[in-house]
């Protein structure tokens, strides 16, 4: 991926963001501006008009027009003997303002009006001054947020598996990845792509993607034919009632991951699936660690690559698994009062019992019947393959001897069902189960060679068929070795 690409699409965008962050800045000045002006045009009002003396008056009117205060001793009194003159007027023109008491209030109600206004322009250029401020940081906030999730800063690096469908768009692919927890902002995302300026043709299928990529990483992952190309699939498939070691086994022999990688992977788990949210949350102690997922392993065709890593092959497995553990399945769990882990149990014990779905759901039957009627059988389910995995998977496996756990698979020796799976059950056993068949019977024996389960209501009549079945065994043992010896014989024959 070319760095001055990626450089060039983020210095655009964070260019057209600091654009539009200075055109905030500069509306709100003016705004500031604006209100100043007006709040001095309030303040600066025209002083009411005083008295005005013209240059040219006499000193006469000059004097009469000057305010002189009035006291007892200005005012003279006149004499007896002179004769009284008219008074005379002050000029029309010149007239001398009188002053009282309402005059002086209304003064100072005017100048503590004056005070008021220049008081409150304090509040208002602080709003917004703050106002601003607050825009700029949610402005900054923004860029950073978009910048971080744009280029994978400081999020998870675990990978998460997306099925892109055909012809999916840019707002399909967006809303996906937000869903799976890839993005913050489909929107973003969308607008990414636009400054790009290319048509990009998103590949259909299975891809590899994390939170940490950038977003161009993202996009060209899922648009890079040459990368899909460059990889060398393998195809695999694991059959019905295969175990975990198995399949990790045959992981390796392909070459797509180391066994033990595979088996911690497998067994941590972890990937945010719907259906781990219904597994337990606290570990049985019974149960065995290094097959703790087991029967989650969804026996079905996988195509890998060569050197894989492990992580990616077990969201495969685990994306698979999910998908078939549909909403009415679920449901009819719940239905049944059946936790997740109960079902695989069970669904696992019924696919090593039973050859095909008819057999598979009368075999169910009983060992529902043997759980709910305990009475009959002790409450133990009697398997004989859960004693197998026991001391033929288990066993081997552990480095120190633990005969409790041992016991607790082995269904001859515990009541009610052992503490984990004992293979992958495929869909027909798990359905087997949900469907919980309505029998009578208790007990069943099924003929190895000739793939025929027989049921039977007491225990009387089911060791009856027992010894017929292992009559039947017999003689077809024996003429088994019959026909190799003389298939040996014709050999032998035709070489001389």
């Amino acid at each position: 991926m070319p760095d001055n690409k990626n450089n060039d699409v983020i210095n655009d965008i964070l260019n057209q963001l600091d654009n539009e962050k200075k055109k905030t800045e500069a509306e709100s000045e003016k705004i500031i501006e604006k209100a100043e002006e007006k709040a001095e045009e309030a303040v600066q009002k025209p002083a009411a008009p005083r008295p005005v003396v013209s240059h040219m008056a006499s000193p006469l009117q000059r004097e009469a027009a000057a305010p002189r205060p009035r006291t007892a001793q200005n005012e003279e009194k006149p004499a007896a003997d002179t004769p009284k003159r008219p008074a005379q007027r002050p000029p029309v023109s010149d007239p001398v303002p009188m002053r009282n008491s309402a005059a002086v209030k209304r003064n100072s109600v005017h100048h503590k009006k004056k005070k008021k206004k220049r008081r409150s322009r304090l509040p208002g250029v602080l709003i917004l001054t703050v106002s601003i401020f607050a825009v700029s940081i949610c402005l900054s906030m923004v860029i950073i947020a978009f910048g971080r999730d744009m280029l994978g800063i400081g999020k998870s690096d675990s990978t998460k598996l997306i099925i892109v469908p055909e012809g999916a768009t840019t707002e399909q692919i967006s809303e996906l990845l937000h869903e799976e927890g890839i993005i913050n902002s489909p929107k973003w995302f969308q607008i990414f792509t636009k400054l790009r300026k290319q048509n990009d043709i998103y590949l259909p299928g299975e891809h590899f993607v994390s939170p940490n990529m950038a977003y161009e990483t993202i996009i060209d992952t899922l648009t890079n034919e040459e990368q899909e190309e460059a990889k060398e699939a393998v195809t695999i498939t694991f059959r019905e009632g295969i175990n975990i070691f198995d399949a990790a086994q045959i992981l390796e022999e392909e070459g797509v991951c180391k066994s033990d990688d595979f088996l911690f992977q497998f067994n941590s788990g972890g990937f945010g699936y719907r259906f781990e949210n219904e597994l337990p949350q606290t570990p049985n102690a019974s149960k065995f660690a290094d097959a703790r997922m087991e029967g989650y392993l969804f026996p079905d065709t996988y195509t890998f690559t060569k050197e894989m890593e492990p992580e990616q092959v077990c969201q495969k497995i685990y994306f698979n698994f999910d998908q078939k553990m549909t909403d009415e399945r679920l449901a009819r769990m719940k239905e049944l009062n059946l936790s997740l882990n109960d079902l695989i149990i069970l669904a696992s014990i019924v696919q090593k019992e039973a050859p095909n779905r008819e057999d598979m759901e009368h075999v169910a039957g009983v060992f529902w019947n043997r759980l709910e009627k305990p009475e009959e059988t002790a409450g133990k389910l009697q398997s004989d393959p859960t004693k197998d995995y026991a001391y033929d998977v288990i066993k081997p496996r552990l480095a120190v001897s633990n005969q409790e756990m041992l016991d607790a698979y082995d269904t001859y020796v515990c009541v009610g069902l052992p503490p984990g799976a004992i293979c992958s059950p495929g869909l027909d056993a798990i359905d087997a189960v949900l469907a919980k068949m309505q029998t009578d019977d208790f007990y069943f024996v099924a003929n190895i060679y000739t793939q025929e389960t027989f049921f039977s209501k007491t225990n009387d009549e089911h060791e009856m068929k027992k010894a017929q079945v292992k009559a039947d065994e017999q003689q077809y043992e024996l003429e088994e070795e019959q026909r190799k010896e003389e298939e040996e014989l014709a050999a032998r024959a035709e070489e001389y």
